[in-house]
């Protein structure tokens, strides 16, 4: 039986589905472009998981995703990325607080 997926997957996959008995059939992006395109869909996939399940593991897997986000398309380290994170939570704070903006009202 053949299935197929034709999505982006992670390193190890094929050597884990050789260990299974089955033959992985994979290629390589070249293109950043593609690669930028295989990366939304995959955040997209980890998020709805992630909305479906609400497990941790799949938390890990989105950041995964946002990780090779910022090296491929942004050509960002780990830190740096962590580093405007904390820029911008310094800056306009987090969402701790759980705060709803629900209007602005003008005093003038």
């Amino acid at each position: 039986m053949i299935k197929v997926y034709n999505k982006l997957i992670r390193d190890r996959i094929p050597e884990i589905i050789r260990a299974s008995g089955k033959i992985p059939v994979t290629r390589e992006i070249r293109d950043t472009n593609e690669m930028e395109e295989m990366l939304m869909l995959k955040l997209d996939e980890e998020i709805q998981e992630y909305k479906h399940s609400r497990e941790l593991e799949e938390l890990a897997d989105i950041m995964e995703v946002l990780r090779a986000l910022a090296s491929h398309i942004h050509n960002v380290t780990p830190a740096e990325l962590e580093e405007m994170r904390e820029v911008k939570e310094r800056e306009r704070g987090g969402f701790r607080e759980g705060l709803v903006l629900e209007r602005v009202l003008d005093v003038k």
